[in-house]
């Protein structure tokens, strides 16, 4: 187990410095010189706690690495699902330098998770799973991963910064820096509870993508069943599990809200009762002014709530219930 001391010494007075740059952005600031060390304490106490189980994951087969993290002291493993990809066994590299053989389970690669398991039986090094959802912009967090591919001469770097944004679907948004082989890494709180695993790196290493942990319990039964589902996708909004209205939104210039062009049949919409024509003027009060601002909003949401659309039919206005469906689900026999 690597001691808090060696945790701070790893990173040293550098972590000082970007709480101080980042404060001032932060949902919860520090005021004060005290808060400021006190905070990186925390961080060293969450390194120490959860360094023994972050580990290094390679394969001979496709010549890829990436990153992971134990999650049961029966050697279960979550991961990217991306890292994972094309791979049947994988040697699992700890940072003590030891390294073990590793099966690959399933992966829901629309959200990019993926499971492994340790093919010995352990007991193994762990890290308790928190919760993703509750995360709001500006919380604190700490990334973990083998930057770089394994390096035997050094532990995981630790990353330290703050929620920047939630959404779409089951991602979220991080000012950690993140480069190759950080992939399938984990995110920790700052109790030192898994919260979201390191899923891409944006266009600023400073600004990167997360598939949050609620997503792996909603699905843990098809992974640790070794099932493999969805669709990679660059564009988030193309993703075969977000949450969809099933219209087809159009243009109008010079008037704020989104005409509905069309209402795809047997749909949530038509169902609802929303006709080609309507305007969409907000989701739940919120005000929408343009089709941008309602995907944005959609993709927040979980298939199978309920949103509330205000609409401006001719002269009347409108409140309409609908209930949310996923992509894949309304356009699969098409």
């Amino acid at each position: 187990m690597v001691s808090v001391l060696e945790v701070m010494r790893f990173f040293g007075l550098g972590l000082l410095g970007i709480i101080i740059s980042s404060v001032s952005h932060a949902r919860e600031t520090a005021g004060s010189v005290a808060e400021l060390v006190r905070l990186e304490t925390k961080v060293g106490e969450v390194a120490a706690k959860t360094m023994a189980a972050t580990v290094a994951l390679v394969s001979e087969q496709t010549g890829s690495s990436g990153s992971g993290v134990l999650v049961s002291k029966e050697g279960l493993i979550l991961t990217a699902a991306h890292v994972i990809q094309g791979m049947g066994e994988v040697d699992v590299y700890f940072p003590d330098g030891k390294k073990w053989p590793g099966k690959v389970l399933g992966a829901n690669f629309s959200k990019d998770i993926g499971m492994i398991k340790l093919v010995d039986k352990g007991p193994w090094p762990f890290v308790e799973l928190g919760k993703s959802r509750p995360l709001e912009a500006g919380s604190w967090v700490v990334a973990l991963g083998h930057s770089a591919g394994f390096d035997p001469a050094r532990t995981p770097p630790v990353r330290f910064g703050r929620v920047m944004s939630d959404g779409p679907g089951n991602y979220f948004t991080t000012d950690c820096t993140l480069i190759g082989g950080d992939s399938g890494g984990p995110l920790f709180d700052l109790e030192g509870k898994l919260v979201g695993i390191n899923s891409s790196i944006g266009w600023s290493w400073k600004n990167n993508n997360h598939a949050g942990v609620d997503g792996f319990r909603e699905d843990w039964d098809r992974l640790l069943a070794g099932e493999a589902w969805g669709t990679l996708q660059m564009n988030p909004m193309a993703n075969p599990e977000t949450p969809v209205l099933g219209i087809g939104m159009g243009m109008q210039r010079g008037v704020n809200g989104v005409p509905v062009e069309k209402v795809e049949p047997n749909s949530p919409a038509a169902e609802a009762g929303l006709r080609a024509g309507d305007l969409i003027r907000s989701v739940d009060n919120d005000e929408v002014n343009e089709g941008s601002d309602l995907q944005q909003y959609l993709v927040k949401r979980e298939v199978g709530d309920k949103v509330t659309l205000g609409i401006i039919r001719g002269e009347e206005r409108l409140e309409i219930e609908v209930v949310l469906v996923k992509r894949e689900e309304l356009f699969k026999s098409r």
